[in-house]
Parts: structure tokens; sequence; C-alpha cells
């Protein structure tokens, strides 16, 4: 189920609801009452739990020089970040 992120325009309470789809669309603010209540374009967040893929595939197996492979420019330093920043799910920290 998404989480929606609302907010009151009148008074300003921020919230996040966890609903269906299906879910018709909250319009009164649980704060004040008012039927000012509106949903927020927010980011999609997730989060990867337990170990599956992502955390023991490709992790030491096969090693490759390719550019492609590794996430680095073909131009960059050896010692240089790659160009994802190392903050991405494949360079674990």
């Amino acid at each position: 189920m998404p989480i929606y992120e609302y907010r009151c325009e009148s008074c300003g309470f921020q919230k996040e609801h966890l609903q269906k789809m299906s879910d018709p669309v909250l319009d009164t603010c649980p704060s004040c009452g008012k039927t000012s209540y509106v949903k927020q374009l927010s980011a999609a967040g997730f989060q990867l739990k337990g170990n599956g893929w992502y955390a023991t595939d490709f992790k030491g197996g096969g090693k490759t020089t390719s550019a492609a492979a590794t996430g680095t420019n073909a131009s960059s330093d050896a010692g240089s970040a790659p160009a994802c920043g190392g903050s991405c799910a494949c360079h674990p920290s």
C-alpha cells in the first residue's frame, strides 16, 4: 500500500497516511477539521529489507574491468569516486 503525504492549507498540519490506491482522497484535516487537507506531491520512498539479490548476487563474483560494469567513467582516474558517488545499491557501505 502506498504512503501519501497530506497537508492542511488552513493550519499547516502535515501527516503521512497509508492508503489503498482505491481509497478516496482525504479532504478533512484531522487537526482543525476544515476541508483544506490536500495530497502533496512527494518522492516515492522504499526500503529494501532482508537478504535478497541486492545483498548477495554479484558480490565478489566474476570481476570485470570494463567501465560499464564497474560504474566508473573510462576517462577517470583509478582512485576517483564512481559516477554514482558510491551511495547506490551497487556500492555497499
